[in-house]
């Protein structure tokens, strides 16, 4: 329980620092750095959510500037709303040494800006004031960036930031900002990780890429990336230290192609190409790195794995897609994804005998065999439900087996539904009865003996 409101101490410095946040946050911090968000007519209020030291401002008023000392104890804000291009009347900003020194005191790590239009002239003054504070991750969310500006200012200067996301945002294009992004280097260069989603980016100019020399975790999903276009995107020297690449939803068509253009980055580990149409790609001659261990191929619309995978992979998703069977060797697989596609039966235990998690809901599988699975000795969980079991004979009995193997199987008992024999249908297999799993021995003797005895009359034994 939190009990600093009733340490005197306590409330004593959360008071001072109270009213020099409202003394110089009116000057300086909502223009400068927490976005001067619009001014209307609508009051705006700031939000603390105590348990994830969270503060949102709305419409951020002077008027109601008082609100923020409910969030002295936040970690992150959220600023949405407005327009700040009127405050491109206060450049240049310069900071009093007090307001410097308290922005050092505030525990910020993580700042977000949404729903706003900013000059880039306005955030090219500001940004060098980020190296006072503790902030590590800045985001912009549906922003537009207005017009283009120097940042010959900020040549030398290092930000605490290393993480930095835009989402669904516009800007003037990239092309020929070579200059601009250099001044910013000695940042980007210790920048780890890069978000840059939903904003119609086609490609990354190779200039620009060869700065991010220590960035390990780069998201691109949900743009405008074509095949040729990832070759001067991942040009030599480009984003030497890329360990994790996401091209989710883009436009890219085929896995040859990729594969090609993606051979410099000889650090990558984890490459998701899910939701590009890659239906057409057949057999390929490149070989993936043998640095990639994580291949997310998943909604693709592929009717075959295309071969030859990463030959150290250790993750493999290809779930929905139009899979019909699967029969690869790949001996460090630890987790197999064939979720949705259409499998008929459970892939050869033999070929991933490294296997320790196996997804197959929503396939066409009948049945599961306890020794294959069993046979896997690294095997700790399986999703195998919403498919269509046929529980006579032992088919109810093997799964039921299996599920008595404590957290083996997800999603029991309410996934696995029987579909038939049809007495059985809808039933959860959980309640078969026991004594109806097993064949009846009568009844499978009886038409044997039969079948004896008409042969022997006719002479055939």
């Amino acid at each position: 329980m939190d009990k600093s409101g009733d340490d005197p101490d306590c409330w004593s410095k959360s008071f001072q620092l109270g009213w020099l946040i409202i003394m110089h946050i009116t000057q300086y911090l909502v223009i400068l750095l927490f976005t001067g968000l619009k001014l209307s007519k609508v009051e705006g209020r700031c939000f603390f959510n105590n348990s994830q030291q969270h503060c949102i401002c709305l419409h951020l008023s002077e008027k109601t500037l008082r609100s923020l000392t409910r969030c002295l104890l936040a970690t992150e804000f959220e600023f949405r709303g407005g327009n700040l291009e009127k405050y491109l009347g206060f450049l240049p900003f310069k900071l009093e040494p007090s307001v410097i020194d308290m922005l050092g005191t505030l525990m910020v790590t993580k700042v977000i800006f949404g729903e706003l239009d900013v000059p880039e002239v306005l955030l090219a003054s500001v940004m060098k004031f980020f190296s006072y504070t503790q902030v590590t991750m800045l985001g912009f969310e549906s922003c537009t960036f207005l017009g283009n500006a120097s940042w010959a200012h900020m040549a030398g200067q290092i930000l605490p930031i290393s993480s930095l996301r835009f989402h669904n945002v516009t800007s003037t294009s990239l092309v020929d900002r070579a200059q601009d992004f250099f001044s910013l280097s000695s940042w980007l260069e210790s920048l780890q990780n890069l978000t840059v989603t939903q904003s119609q980016v086609a490609r990354v100019p190779c200039g620009i890429g060869k700065m991010f020399r220590t960035l390990n975790h780069l998201d691109l999903s949900e743009n405008h990336f074509q095949d040729q276009s990832l070759g001067s995107s991942f040009c030599q020297g480009a984003f030497p230290e890329l360990q994790v690449l996401k091209l989710r939803r883009n436009n890219l068509i085929s896995y040859h192609t990729i594969c090609e253009m993606l051979q410099q980055l000889t650090s990558l580990a984890h490459l998701d190409l899910s939701e590009n149409n890659l239906a057409a790609s057949s057999s390929s001659s490149c070989l993936w790195q043998p640095s990639l261990s994580i291949f997310n191929l998943s909604s693709t619309g592929i009717d075959h794995i295309v071969i030859p995978l990463p030959p150290n992979i250790e993750v493999l998703d290809v779930s929905f897609n139009n899979l019909h069977s699967l029969d690869l060797s790949l001996h460090f697989l630890k987790e197999l994804h064939l979720s949705n596609n259409k499998l008929h039966a459970v892939p050869s235990a033999k070929n991933y005998p490294a296997l320790e998690v196996l997804i197959l809901d929503g396939n066409l599988i009948s049945h599961l065999s306890k020794e294959e699975l069993w046979s896997l000795r690294h095997l700790r969980n399986v999703k195998a439900g919403l498919n269509p079991y046929n529980c006579s004979c032992s088919g109810a009995s093997e799964i039921q087996a299996l599920a008595n193997i404590e957290s083996l199987l997800q999603g029991w008992p309410q996934d696995y539904v029987c579909k038939s024999p049809p007495h059985y249908q809808g039933t959860l297999v959980k309640d078969v009865p026991v004594s109806a799993v097993h064949f009846n021995k009568a009844a499978v003797i009886v038409p044997v003996c039969a079948i004896l005895i008409q042969m022997c009359v006719a002479g055939i034994i």
